[in-house]
C-alpha cells in the first residue's frame, strides 16, 4: 500500500537569515519511512530540514515551512492508504518576515505571530482524506490525556505519545518510549527502544489495523 509519512522540523523565516524552529531531528519520521519501506509499501516522506540521508526506495519532497508541508501533503495525499504525521511542525510564524537582516539596535524586540496552518487537522476535514490516520503527541505532561484530546479533534485512527520531558528520548535522541492511544480510550505502551526498532513494531501494528480493524495488540 501506498503510506504518506512527515517528519522533521518546519522552518518559519523571522528575516532572511534567521527563523523559528525546534529541536526535531526527523530520525523518528526517517526511521518509519525505511521501516515501511522495507515491509514492501510504497513510501511517500515530506521532510523538513534535517541532515540525515533518506531511506533508499523512498520518494523524497522535501519543504522548509509549515505552508509548503501543508501544500506537498494535500497533493500527494490522493491515493494513499495511511498517512503518518511525525513531523514537528511550527505552530506559530512571524506574521511578516522581514526582508532584510533584521540589525541589533534596541534593547528588546518584539516579534508578532500568527497561526501555521493545521496539517493533521485539515486532513479528514479539507482533503477529504479516509484512509488510515496517524499523529504524533509530544508532550511535557498530562501525556494520555493530551494525546487523547488531540485523537478525538483531529479524526486520528492513531495518536503515537510520547513525554518529551524525559531526558534520553524522543528530540534529538536515537531512541524513544510512546504510549498508543487509540479510539475509545485504549492505550498500549511500548518499551524504550532505538527509533530503527520502534518503527518496524510501529508499521507492523499499523498495516495489521489496517488489514483487521478489529484487531487487538
Amino acid at each position: 500500500m501506498r503510506i504518506l509519512i512527515t517528519a522533521g522540523p518546519t522552518r518559519e523565516p523571522i528575516d532572511p537569515v534567521r527563523f523559528l524552529s525546534n529541536r526535531s531531528s526527523g530520525r523518528m519520521g526517517y526511521a518509519l519511512a525505511e521501516a515501511a519501506h522495507a515491509a514492501g509499501h510504497e513510501v511517500l516522506l515530506i521532510s523538513g530540514p534535517v541532515t540525515i540521508s533518506p531511506p533508499l526506495g523512498v520518494q523524497l519532497v522535501r519543504i522548509e515551512t509549515a505552508r509548503e508541508m501543508y501544500n506537498a501533503v494535500q497533493a500527494h495525499l490522493p491515493g494513499c492508504a495511511a498517512a503518518i504525521f511525525s513531523a514537528a511542525v511550527a505552530d506559530y510564524r512571524p506574521a511578516q518576515a522581514a526582508t532584510q537582516k533584521i540589525k541589533k539596535s534596541a534593547t528588546t524586540l518584539t516579534l508578532e505571530l500568527e497561526r501555521t496552518e493545521d496539517i493533521l487537522g485539515s486532513v479528514r476535514s479539507q482533503f477529504a482524506f479516509t484512509g488510515f490516520l496517524v499523529g504524533f503527541a509530544a508532550e511535557t505532561e498530562n501525556l494520555i490525556a493530551h494525546a487523547q484530546d488531540k485523537l478525538q479533534r483531529k479524526g486520528c485512527d492513531l495518536i503515537i505519545a510520547n513525554d518529551v520531558s524525559q531526558s534520553g528520548i524522543g528530540f534529538d535522541s536515537t531512541e524513544n518510549e510512546v504510549t498508543l492511544c487509540f479510539p475509545l480510550g485504549k492505550t498500549t505502551a511500548l518499551p524504550r527502544q532505538s527509533k530503527t526498532a520502534l518503527a518496524h513494531e510501529l508499521i507492523h501494528i499499523i498495516s495489521s489495523r489496517i488489514q483487521s480493524p478489529a484487531s487487538s495488540i
